[in-house]
């Protein structure tokens, strides 16, 4: 079990810090994506930290401390739900399948994160 929360964990901060940096350096998928689905161009640095925070608190979880890598994880889980429902909302689903699997490794780390 550890192993399969370790691979887990491992994506999730792996995605979440890539992502985080594309959102601070505002690559132009990311500003498509996001006038795609009207976010604030503003609010991208902020979409970055919180990215960048998760990523952070899940490796601090995965190293030290685990009520830390589980509160990460949950972050992640209710901001990638997030935003799931504005695409849906705003009808973009060509490509819900990137926040989509971003949600499916938040959830995974989670849940193992939780089982052990």
């Amino acid at each position: 079990m550890f192993t399969a929360y370790l691979i887990a964990a491992v994506v999730t901060i792996a995605i979440n810090g890539g992502m985080a940096v594309a959102d601070f350096a505002r690559a132009d998928f990311v500003l498509a994506n996001s006038d795609a689905v009207s976010f604030p161009r503003p609010w991208i640095p902020l979409a970055g930290a919180l990215k960048m925070a998760g990523a952070i608190g899940v490796l601090l979880g995965l190293l030290v401390a685990r009520p830390l890598g589980i509160a990460a994880a949950l972050g992640l889980v209710l901001y990638f739900a997030a935003a799931l429902i504005v695409h849906v909302r705003t009808r973009v689903i060509h490509n819900i399948a990137f926040p989509g699997a971003y949600f499916a490794f938040a959830a995974a780390t989670l849940a193992l994160a939780v089982a052990q």
